[in-house]
């Protein structure tokens, strides 16, 4: 076998051992040149200091005598020194009496030499004599060249160092015959021994061992070879007689697997048939699902387009003067129209969530006064029947929180519609409370709890999946879709929550909303009111007494309840009081001739509230809907008490600007009298384009605050007038508010990367209309 030199351990090591012997002696020929250096730049000095000790006695006297002849021969004696290539002496008046010189030594080494021991070196010594010791004659100079040293000290160290290599040299080539001898020599004996070593069923040779290795590693390393030669040897017969019993199975595997190949082959044929057909299957349903998030963008715009004008204009109608029959009327029509589009609501947000593109706000809300705004706007369902329905906000609620109020508002309205609509009596309670959490921050559960039919527990698992009810008994009596609790739960679910349910059959539910929230601001949104003693009178089993002294009291308000019953008329309290809180007309009608003159406020239900000749007759100051809510209570408490609510005027004679024209960009002519109709109430004046082009026109002729633009139209379209707009310096800062009829996430999206700055989904309310107007006319463009 052929190794290559390089790779020869006796090489290796040779080159260690050289590497280590020429690092070595190069360290001890430097130390050994550095101490020769140190001796040569001494002696440089040493053999100067000497000349001139020799020459200083004569100077002195020739500078005494000033006699330049012999001075002249003194400094020639000098300069007839190899390194002296200058002396002079100079007597006391800086004035040379002798100066010899000569040139210096050139050589191609004197750049090293000029290096290590400076190019020239200068020696002056005082002149004096014995008499006269304190009498300066003068200084003899001699300048030394110290090439000449230099250059002994060059070749010395060339020699150390050239002696140094060639002992590396001569040590590597010994060194070299060593390890080949000892090392490689019998290496290779064994590894050509082993290489030609022929095994067979009865040849049982064992590698030999080269001479004088036999105590050894390498004759250890042979005993090891050896030992597993053998070894080998007897796994070899072993895997032989397995391998012929192996081939035997071998043989009938094949036989098993031809048979297993064929039923495979058939069944990857019904494989591939099955994908084929699922592959089918899934571009089918992928069609249908585009179809369908087509179907429901075009129907959400053709369906909101007429439930716009039909709610705008029974709210307009609403507004005019009307006999209470007609108004019942219309506010009925009014309410079904609101039930459609939150129907309408719904499955659009449905189909959001299945299709993966809801998107979720984080902005400031009072989350309290949210809840007790949706419990009023829900509270005439309960008036209608004997339930009572209350609202109870934590008093450490802080004022704002961070989060999305649209589907907070939609989850709380859900659940309250459905525990109004499947209670018939007893209660349904409306409850807000915050909690602290194990990593610092905070929750809110939200709990709402009824006396209704309850859910059976074998449909509780059930009940949040879409189009489905408790029972099909449900839908024929208190009809509905089966939306509601789906779409809460989905909702719950985005905004990292928990959404649970007790029930029990024929005693009622509750439905507790778990959600995580940042807090924004801790302190209350609304003003306390002023402290008085207070008289809640309540009926018994009503909870909504409670309530209001648990807020009063957190209000520190001295207050205290007075339960009463149909049994027992109620009768004045002899405790002193400021203001009496009464819960039903009837008692305001049995109290009204006690204690005259005290002020009162009637907390009941929208249709049981009195009229203004009745109310005032009977004593009531302030009547507040039930449940009430926190600002309007204390609203009512000051005002009974002869504080103005002078923030309720401010802004009801600041919320109507006049004099402001607005450009309405809009084609359907329903639509169009509904929008002036809003805008002439509140106060604004209202010009009509039917179409994007039109607009253009009328915004080159005359001057507009703020434009309302319909984004589907003919001729040109929204999306189209909005780009044109901005492209134009002139009504690049105009406010364009979108007024379309799509209330998916991507149509705001296009009506933002159009150009628009806010938009408003058809039907719209008045109010939202308002909003938009202040914020847009009273915070000009430049926001």
């Amino acid at each position: 076998m052929n190794i290559r030199f390089t790779d020869r351990l006796s090489f290796k090591q040779t080159r260690l051992g050289v590497l280590a012997a020429f690092i070595l002696g190069t360290l001890l020929g430097l130390v050994q040149v550095i101490v020769d250096y140190r001796a040569q730049n001494t002696a440089i000095d040493e053999e100067v200091r000497a000349q001139i000790n020799v020459s200083l006695g004569p100077a002195s006297r020739i500078a005494y005598n000033i006699d330049t002849e012999l001075a002249l021969e003194l400094v020639n004696g000098l300069l007839k020194a190899p390194p002296v290539v200058r002396a002079e002496i100079i007597d006391n008046n800086a004035i040379a009496l002798a100066s010899v010189s000569r040139p210096m030594a050139s050589s191609p080494y004197r750049a090293v030499s000029d290096a290590l021991f400076d190019r020239r070196r200068t020696y002056s010594r005082p002149l004096y004599v014995d008499h006269a010791p304190n009498e300066l004659l003068g200084y003899l100079v001699i300048e030394v060249d110290t090439f000449h040293q230099g250059a002994n000290f060059l070749r010395r160290a060339g020699l150390t160092m050239l002696s140094g290599f060639i002992l590396s040299l001569i040590l590597s080539l010994v060194l070299m015959v060593l390890f080949y001898g000892m090392l490689t020599k019998p290496l290779v004996h064994l590894i050509d021994d082993l290489l030609n070593m022929k095994t067979g069923d009865d040849d049982r040779s064992r590698l030999p061992c080269p001479a004088h290795h036999e105590r050894d590693e390498i004759g250890a390393l042979v005993e090891v070879i050896n030992r597993q030669l053998q070894s080998i040897d007897v796994n070899m017969r072993q895997k032989l007689r397995a391998e012929e019993r192996l081939r035997q199975y071998l043989e009938e595997l094949e036989i098993i697997v031809e048979a297993r190949t064929t039923e495979l082959q058939e069944t990857n044929a019904q494989l591939r048939r099955s994908n084929r057909d699922l592959e089918s299957s899934r571009e089918e349903a992928l069609s249908m699902a585009r179809a369908r998030s087509s179907f429901l963008a075009s129907m959400s715009h053709e369906i909101r387009t007429p439930i716009n004008g039909l709610l705008g204009m029974i709210g307009l109608t609403l507004d005019s003067p009307l006999s209470n029959e007609q108004r019942q009327q219309l506010t009925i029509a009014y309410d079904s129209g609101k039930v459609l589009v939150e129907l309408l609501n719904d499955i659009l947000d449905l189909s959001k969530f299945e299709a993966g593109k809801l998107q979720l706000e984080q902005i400031p809300f009072d989350l309290g006064a949210l809840l007790e705004d949706t419990a009023s706007l829900l509270s005439q369902n309960a008036g209608k029947r004997e339930v009572e329905l209350t609202c109870r906000i934590d008093p450490l609620m802080p004022g704002l929180v961070l989060g999305d109020p649209t589907r907070i508002r939609q989850i709380v309205s859900n659940l309250l519609s459905n525990a109004l609509k499947f209670t018939e009596q007893g209660h349904v309670n409306l409850r807000l409370d915050l909690e602290p959490t194990l990593a610092s921050g905070h929750q809110v559960r939200i709990t709402v709890r009824d006396t209704g039919i309850g859910i059976a527990q074998n449909a509780l698992t059930s009940i949040f999946s879409p189009f489905t009810q408790a029972d099909a008994q449900i839908s024929r009596r208190f009809g509905g879709t089966g939306l509601g609790l789906a779409l809460c739960k989905s909702m719950t679910d985005a905004m990292h929550g928990k959404l649970e349910v007790e029930s029990r059959y024929g005693e009622g539910s509750t439905f507790t909303v778990t959600l995580p929230i940042t807090l924004h601001q801790h302190e209350a949104s609304y003003d306390y009111p002023r402290h008085c003693r207070i008289i809640i009178w309540s009926h018994e089993g009503r909870l909504q007494g409670q309530i209001m002294l648990e807020l009063l009291r957190h209000w520190k308000i001295d207050c205290t309840l007075q339960e009463y019953s149909d049994a027992l008329a109620p009768c004045g309290s002899k405790g002193d009081a400021d203001l009496w809180i009464l819960d039903h007309p009837d008692l305001a009608r049995s109290l009204a001739n006690q204690q005259a003159g005290l002020p009162r406020i009637l907390v009941c239900p929208y249709p049981e509230q009195l009229s203004g000749a009745d109310s005032q007759e009977m004593g009531i100051c302030a009547q507040v809907a039930s449940p009430p809510s926190r600002v309007r209570l204390a609203r009512a408490i000051d005002r009974c008490m002869g504080v103005a609510d002078q923030v309720q005027e401010t802004h009801s004679s600041q919320s109507k600007p006049t004099g402001q024209r607005i450009l309405l960009v809009e084609d359907n002519s329903v639509n169009q009298l509904v929008a002036r109709g809003m805008l002439t109430r509140l106060g604004y004046e209202v010009d009509i384009a039917e179409h994007g082009e039109a607009a253009l026109a009328r915004l080159e002729r005359e001057d507009f605050d703020l434009v309302l633009m319909d984004c589907n139209m003919p001729v040109m379209d929204g999306y189209e007038t909005s780009r044109r707009m901005r492209e134009d310096p002139r009504w690049q800062n105009i406010p364009i508010i979108a007024l379309t009829a799509n209330a998916l996430h991507e149509d705001r999206q296009r009506c933002e990367e159009a150009g628009m700055n806010d938009y408003l989904a058809k039907p719209f309310k008045r109010e939202d209309l308002q909003a938009l107007m202040i914020k847009w006319l009273e915070a000009p463009a430049a926001d």
